[in-house]
């Protein structure tokens, strides 16, 4: 064992641990453990999307319904407002989706991209579906798109180049602001 720091802790070079200190910051979300560990693709009794409609829009983080489909904050986001349009109807791809479903996702694209704009000021979006879970669809059994917005000073989008991930505001305060902004029909 080396000598102890002036902390009173032994610091890692002289620890005999495995590893080289290096530049990264850690920001440890332990209860993400729930969402990583868990590589169960649900079917409609335990599907999240199917679920979250059956629930106050305020728990479910739903920012606003359609007929065919409907706008909820992703639990796990990338950037702050990162949304997710779903279609109620339980399909794990984009060919399965009827006409009515397809407009609706496009239509509600179209206005969360205005109102991300106007509430929270974003420069850009990356907008995209993950097809199937080896394409990289945390949940591939119900179809959802995501729109994640993006900001010209964003330089801590990609924890591995950044170095760490910062989400600034809480969901429950970015899904009222949203739902507050969203245009009634």
């Amino acid at each position: 064992m080396g000598a102890v720091g002036p902390s009173g802790a032994e610091p890692l070079e002289s620890s005999g641990l495995v590893g080289v200190p290096d530049e990264l910051q850690r920001l440890w979300t332990p209860h993400r453990m729930v969402y990583i560990a868990d590589t169960h693709q649900p079917d409609e009794r335990d599907c999240p999307f199917c679920h979250a409609t059956e629930y106050p829009d305020e728990q479910s983080l739903i920012v606003h319904r359609g007929s065919s489909a409907y706008v909820l904050l992703n639990l796990y986001p990338y950037n702050n407002g990162h949304l997710l349009v779903c279609p109620y109807r339980h399909i794990s791809t984009y060919d399965e989706a009827n006409a009515e479903e397809v407009a609706e996702i496009g239509e509600l694209t179209q206005i969360a991209m205005r109102v991300l704009t106007g509430a929270m000021g974003c420069h850009g979006f990356n907008i995209g579906m993950n097809q199937g879970q080896i394409a990289g669809a945390g949940i591939a059994a119900h179809l959802h798109q995501h729109i994640v917005p993006r900001w010209a000073a964003d330089a801590n989008f990609f924890p591995i180049i950044a170095k760490t991930k910062s989400l600034p505001q809480l969901l429950g305060d970015v899904r009222d602001r949203l739902a507050s902004a969203w245009p009634e029909p």
